[in-house]
């Protein structure tokens, strides 16, 4: 009779892989460029439907392969999809699970951290939550802005997105002051030109909440002719994410009677999915 082992009366650790005792768990890493690749696929075409299948789908190859860094990856972007089609919940329920996973992973100070912190707060802000969100934003704030090497497009970004926040609690000095670093960070990216017209549309909105649409015109008239000049520059490439820039300031320029800018806009958008 062969004597009895841990593994008799113990359950196994993972009844699907079966996985011995004392052997470390395998991480099976997802191959996280060519997610990327594909989710950019999807988004020039504006599947959104297939964007939430593949994702969903690496998730969980990513839990499977116990690859935790992957994980967080996918959950930011799940983060950002469900907040483009304005699902509060699933935004909300993916931000909470890549939080906890920078605590276990470690990853505290670094890039990831900043970037899930950015990417959490943003959900936060669009769905109404402004206090919560600056928390959030702070956080990433103090992480970005003690890396000296970062690359500008991430602190633009930063900037105008805990600019909006402020905006929102009408505290209209502290978001003027992140709009202006934004514009002189993305002065440093390569065809940072987008983001600077995202920021000026975002001034003249600042500008009319603050002092009024009338007696802020002439602001507003100002920030969207800067806005329109970076669009139209000649060494922007027109791929996927500028019809997607295009699209998200024509409103901006339709609110403010710019008629012909944002059909325009609309035009070039159009002309770049068809062609995808």
């Amino acid at each position: 009779m062969s004597p009895i082992g841990k593994e008799d009366y113990v359950e196994p650790r993972c009844l699907l892989c079966e996985e011995p005792y004392g052997v470390e768990t395998q991480i099976r890493p997802v191959p996280q460029q060519r997610i990327m690749e594909k989710v950019d696929d999807y988004m020039s075409r504006r599947d959104y439907a297939g964007v939430e299948r593949h994702l969903n789908y690496w998730l969980e190859e990513a839990k499977l392969g116990h690859d935790q860094k992957g994980e967080l990856m996918i959950r930011n972007e799940l983060v950002g999809h469900y907040r483009k089609v304005q699902d509060r919940d699933k935004a909300f329920a993916h931000a909470a699970e890549a939080l906890n996973l920078l605590d276990q992973i470690g990853f505290e100070g670094s890039i990831s951290a900043g970037t899930t912190y950015v990417n959490v707060a943003t959900a936060y802000q669009a769905f109404g939550e402004q206090a919560r969100a600056l928390d959030v934003f702070e956080k990433a704030r103090a992480v970005y802005e003690s890396i000296p090497s970062l690359r500008p497009e991430l602190l633009g970004g930063l900037y105008n997105n805990m600019a909006l926040a402020y905006v929102a609690e009408r505290r209209f000095a502290e978001a003027f002051e992140l709009y202006e670093k934004a514009l002189a960070v993305m002065a440093k990216a390569e065809h940072g030109a987008l983001e600077q017209a995202i920021t000026y549309l975002n001034m003249a909105d600042a500008a009319e909440a603050e002092r009024g649409l009338l007696d802020a015109s002439e602001t507003i008239d100002r920030y969207l002719e800067t806005a329109q000049t970076l669009l139209d520059a000649q060494n922007l490439p027109h791929d996927g994410y500028y019809a997607f820039v295009c699209e998200k300031c024509a409103p901006a320029f339709s609110y403010y009677g710019w008629f012909a800018a944002a059909d325009e806009l609309n035009e070039r958008a159009k002309a770049i999915y068809e062609r995808a």
